[in-house]
């Protein structure tokens, strides 16, 4: 589809913001969306077109944190494998699912993850001991979140981060980044599913990507620079502001 440059360079500028916010606390997919919407980007296209810019938002911080080494590789490619497959089961399902569930189950995911960080006492702290092991939580509720995403997905990142934290025994900010790479994985398995289904505006998303990018690069730097309680608040106010944005909606 056509647009005029003028709205591409905003569509451009909401990337850059979305990367930003995204990489350190989730939610970038708070701006992008409606700003398809509102650029005239029908609704199915405006969910592919966001996997696609949104991809390359999370490539870029899943390959700082790598390359820094925040996250070993050898850590994260099963994860990351298994976030894929449950992100293309997800996506695969809402093509042919009744939407109409996603209205309940996603306030209630924003709502608690909000909750926990707001009034769980030491919230961006980990327990003293895991309370899951790898195998199995990588089995299921990697897969799990990954479904979620794939159907929908909004807190996808915040709901990663918290599992790693509340389930892993993660530090905050360890269990970011690392959310970072599983994020990825499933805009990644989201984004094939919805090109083979022809759901994408490619002229539009490749507008966005490029602000997507220096959003994440930038952020990806302070991820490992932010005091965790602060990152703590950014998450609730993140979560909050879409469930507001959901609700209203």
């Amino acid at each position: 589809m056509d647009l005029a440059w003028q709205t591409l360079a905003i569509l451009a500028v909401v990337a850059l913001v979305a990367g930003f916010l995204d990489t350190l606390a989730g939610g970038g997919g708070l701006l992008t969306l409606p700003a398809l919407l509102l650029a005239g980007v029908p609704p199915l296209q405006a969910l592919g077109t966001n996997k696609l810019q949104g991809s390359f938002g999370t490539g870029m911080a899943t390959w700082q944190v790598i390359r820094r080494r925040r996250v070993r590789w050898d850590d994260a490619r099963w994860p990351m494998l298994w976030a894929f497959l449950g992100s293309a089961a997800g996506s695969i399902a809402i093509q042919f699912a009744d939407p109409e569930p996603l209205r309940v189950v996603i306030p209630v995911v924003l709502a608690i993850i909000a909750a926990y960080f707001a009034f769980v006492p030491k919230a961006h702290r980990p327990p003293d001991h895991e309370r899951m092991s790898a195998a199995p939580y990588e089995a299921t509720v990697v897969p799990a979140i990954g479904a979620y995403d794939g159907a929908f997905g909004p807190g996808t990142g915040s709901l990663f981060a918290l599992s790693g934290v509340t389930l892993r025994a993660y530090p905050l900010v360890r269990s970011t980044a690392v959310a970072k790479t599983l994020n990825f994985a499933t805009n990644i398995a989201s984004l094939l599913v919805f090109a083979f289904a022809g759901q994408m505006a490619w002229a539009v998303g490749g507008a966005m990507i490029g602000g997507q990018l220096v959003g994440a690069y930038v952020a990806s730097h302070v991820l490992f620079k932010v005091n965790p309680v602060v990152l703590r608040v950014l998450i609730v106010v993140v979560s909050v502001a879409m469930l507001v944005r959901y609700l209203l909606g």
